[in-house]
């Protein structure tokens, strides 16, 4: 089975094999393309993402600058916002359902290294699978581990390192990011007057 097989399966798969590498250096030139566009660009730099991603919606924004590994792992539904700062490091599938929002700064993170030291230096790793809901909020500075999920209309507090799942219709925040509570009726009401 050649390497791309394996982390695409969840498998433990060596990142320096060269399908890999050179695969991961035309994602970093399409990378560099979309950063290097002018910001008025807006339809050439939805191209350039359409191109790069395996799904998009028809309405998305994502600030310069914006890093992933590979491109063809990472799916975006329709509404979707990242701020500046954007990573998405993709040997494993990053989904993202419809209307989330991503402040500046955050990564979310597929790559898992082997725990013991012995695997670990001969370069290999796994890739566990990120899935985010609808309607999710992330404030700016969050970090999405390998393997999690995240539900819908929730919301991630700023600084939070997310590293197991957290359900739908919550606010959570940390680190570790713990649910702090559900969100309620009360909240919709709150800014209105």
């Amino acid at each position: 089975m050649k390497e791309k097989d394996k982390m695409l399966k969840g498998l433990r798969y060596n990142p320096a094999e060269a399908e890999l590498i050179n695969e991961r250096q035309d994602c970093k030139s399409i990378c560099y393309e979309y950063n290097n566009l002018h910001p008025k660009e807006t339809e050439e730099r939805a191209k350039v993402i359409k191109k790069l991603f395996a799904k998009t919606g028809n309405n998305f924004i994502i600030e310069q600058p914006f890093q992933c590994d590979y491109g063809y792992n990472i799916e975006i539904g329709e509404n979707f916002y990242a701020n500046h700062g954007l990573i998405i490091l993709d040997p494993g599938k990053v989904t993202f359902g419809d209307n989330v929002f991503i402040g500046p700064n955050c990564g979310f993170y597929t790559p898992q290294h082997p725990l013991d030291s012995e695997t670990r230096v001969k370069g290999l790793e796994y890739a566990f699978p990120i899935k985010v809901g609808n309607n999710v909020w992330f404030g700016g500075n969050v970090i999405v581990m390998p393997g999690v999920n995240i539900g819908n209309n929730t919301i991630i507090g700023a600084g939070s390192v997310v590293t197991k799942d957290i359900p739908s219709n919550v606010i959570a925040a940390g680190n570790p990011c713990k649910v702090i509570r559900e969100i309620t009726e009360a909240d919709k009401l709150r800014y209105e007057k």
